[in-house]
């Protein structure tokens, strides 16, 4: 039993907390992608990401009276999401960057699915419909749709290393949602996010440093940064947490899948990316599994 009620159960907050997260953080990687191609250093963008996101956490919670140190119980949900799901995925996801285009970046760092369901199995023993099968397969489809392996050249060199990363940072997510469902938190999850990010920059930090220079930071990457840093990032990955807690995992993984979707879209709108027949049945069909995924079943 999760705060978010009765096993299965999915509500109308965890829905909303879904599409919030869809569209914050799907619009975050067309903002990342200006960044870099202005210079940024990728994993100095994670870096300053989490760190700006850790600061508005804390200064929000303290103005509004509620920082408090996170309690015993709340240790599993606050390492899973400050290890796995933030710096591990940042990691692994800006790292990609130097090998994959950026909206290759957005399918495949966010197939969770691909992980969610067998792990859902294993270790959550959730009941899974078959109609939510069925979405998992219609989602994947779309990602296969959007992500094309077989116009890739995996001959030429870093190609393969840069995909297995995005691989990796879908599977820490994933591994992060499991755990949250599986020993959720005592506090809320809004009350620990401060702390999350605070774990995530400590352990990105010194990445940043092995990876070398900081990069070339002009005027509109450093306003993209902030955006991310302040106001994406930090309800983004709330709205993340708080659908893990209430959803059960398989909806929200499908749901997750439609962030690469809006990601390839806005890029396609706001940075002039090419809208190929390929993107329009891939974001058709995955947006078709989260509706299939989420649709009431009879009976309640």
């Amino acid at each position: 039993m999760t705060r978010g009620g009765r096993a299965g159960e999915i509500s109308p907050a965890g829905i909303a907390q879904l599409a919030g997260a869809v569209v914050l953080l799907g619009g975050a990687w067309p903002v990342t992608k200006f960044a870099t191609n202005a210079g940024a250093a990728p994993l100095w963008f994670g870096l300053g990401r989490a760190a700006l996101s850790g600061l508005a956490a804390f200064v929000l919670l303290g103005a509004l009276g509620r920082l408090r140190w996170p309690l015993r119980a709340d240790l599993p949900a606050l390492l899973a999401v400050g290890v796995l799901q933030i710096a591990g995925f940042f990691a692994l996801a800006h790292a990609a960057i130097a090998y994959v285009p950026a909206g290759r970046t957005a399918i495949l760092s966010n197939t969770t699915t691909i992980f969610v369901v067998p792990l859902s199995l294993a270790f959550l023993h959730e009941a899974i419909p078959p109609r939510r099968w069925l979405a998992t397969l219609i989602g994947l489809a779309g990602i296969i749709v959007l992500v094309g392996p077989w116009s890739l050249d995996w001959h030429r060199a870093g190609v393969l290393v840069g995909n297995l990363f995005l691989l990796g940072a879908a599977a820490s997510w994933s591994l992060a949602i499991i755990l949250v469902r599986r020993f959720p938190p005592h506090s809320t999850m809004f009350a620990l996010l401060p702390w999350c990010f605070a774990i995530a920059a400590t352990l990105l930090a010194p990445l940043a440093l092995l990876h070398g220079g900081v990069g070339h930071w002009t005027t509109g990457g450093l306003a993209a940064l902030g955006f991310i840093g302040l106001v994406g990032g930090p309800i983004g990955t709330w709205c993340v947490m708080e659908a893990a807690v209430t959803l059960p995992s398989v909806v929200a993984s499908v749901g997750f899948l439609a962030t690469p979707a809006v990601g390839l879209l806005l890029s396609a709108v706001f940075l002039g990316e090419k809208l190929e027949a390929s993107l329009i049945a891939g974001a058709a069909l995955i947006l078709g599994g989260v509706v299939v995924a989420v649709w009431p079943a009879r009976g309640g």
